[in-house]
């Protein structure tokens, strides 16, 4: 059976980094797994999209709208974007983060206050402070492990050795930071 997760953010908020980590894992338990990437203005702080789907056997990469089991959010609105893409029943994970695009910053359009009642009002949601999580943990750079931490948890890979993936793909100062985040990530759905 083939499983679709989708992970959308901001540039420079470790989205890739996260799904990279994900593919590879999956790649270790065996699954056919593929991997696509959008990088839209990702340096400026525009959206970045990655979509994994794994499996028995998966031809290709693409995340039809309305067949995501789980959309991983790195910020709020880019969950309002990620929506579409969420299959009936499924669950999507938000970080509780305001990212200011530059229309928002230009004063073109307002920042949407009622960002999180819309998704509830939509789906199954699990609001995650990540940032704040990461800064309990020491390093506001793992926030995107905490949210890589929601999705082992959420399509219950948890049988994967994390560890091992995260020594051989991480730099090795960071591979107990990223674990705690991990497991701080898990925990966010208990």
């Amino acid at each position: 059976m083939t499983k679709n997760i989708l992970l959308i953010g901001v540039g420079g908020q470790g989205t890739i980094t996260a799904s990279k980590v994900l593919t590879l894992g999956l790649v270790e338990a065996g699954y056919d797994v593929k991997m696509s990437e959008i990088h839209g203005m990702s340096q400026r702080g525009g959206s970045v999209v990655s979509q994994v789907r794994y499996g028995d056997k998966i031809e290709s990469p693409v995340i039809e709208p309305g067949t995501a089991d789980i959309v991983v959010a790195f910020e709020k609105m880019e969950a309002l974007r990620g929506l579409e893409y969420l299959r009936e029943g499924g669950l999507i994970v938000v970080n509780d983060q305001e990212i200011e695009s530059v229309p928002i910053q230009m004063g073109k359009f307002d920042y949407p206050a009622d960002v999180i009642e819309i998704l509830e009002s939509k789906a199954r949601t699990i609001v995650v402070e990540a940032e704040k999580l990461a800064g309990e943990l020491g390093n506001k750079r793992v926030t995107n492990m905490i949210l890589l931490g929601t999705i082992i948890k959420g399509m219950e890979l948890e049988s994967i050795d994390w560890a091992k993936i995260l020594k051989e793909n991480t730099k090795a100062g960071f591979l107990d930071i990223n674990l705690e985040a991990i497991e701080a990530g898990k925990k966010q759905l208990a």
